[in-house]
């Protein structure tokens, strides 16, 4: 495991997919993503079949959150599945990936799990796997994860104009990255 200020990483296990598909048909969760359609169990196992196979820094991660309220350092603190995170790529010749990430429980959004969450990522990409860059696509209109992702230290490098048609209209994709010599975690 992988473990953050509030958060634990860990692979992702056949038994978390139901949850994941509740997430992803989730409106709110799906339209932050690049997925159009809802998501059925079959199609999610069949994703999860390919991640096996994947190298391991590519595999995905849930996101094990604890509440405040919980911790306490006489007794292990409960820990609630609330989202799913990892990188879509390593480039390994040129040290780079990009990170994905969402948090599917609606009661951990906006109470900064999600900074939490890319801090860690972040640190394991320049830390354990010595990569020199590590960016990621936001769509314009989801404003707390560009903050989230500010505050983590990424710098805006891009935009491809009208590359998401979104309930009715066409929406910018922000291109963020951070460099190892940047970051300051």
């Amino acid at each position: 495991m992988i473990l953050g200020e509030r958060i634990r990483l860990r692979r992702l296990e056949r038994d978390d997919l139901p949850r994941c598909v509740a997430w992803l048909n989730d409106h709110d969760v799906r339209r932050h993503l690049a997925l159009l359609y809802p998501m059925g169990l079959p199609n999610e196992e069949r994703w999860f079949e390919q991640q096996l196979a994947a190298e391991p820094a590519v595999q995905p991660f849930a996101i094990d959150a604890r509440a405040e309220s919980m911790m306490s350092d006489s007794v292990d603190p409960a820990w609630t599945p609330v989202g799913v995170c990892g990188f879509h790529a390593v480039d390994w010749p040129n040290r780079q990936a990009e990170l994905g990430l969402f948090i599917g429980n609606g009661d951990f959004r906006g109470v900064g799990f999600g900074t939490d969450v890319v801090k860690t990522l972040v640190r394991w990409a320049f830390r354990t796997l010595n990569l020199n860059r590590v960016q990621l696509k936001v769509f314009e209109d989801n404003a707390p994860a560009i903050r989230c992702y500010e505050k983590c230290g990424f710098r805006l490098e891009g935009r491809q104009r009208q590359s998401r048609f979104q309930d009715g209209r066409y929406l910018d994709t922000l291109l963020m990255a951070v460099l190892r010599d940047e970051w300051n975690g």
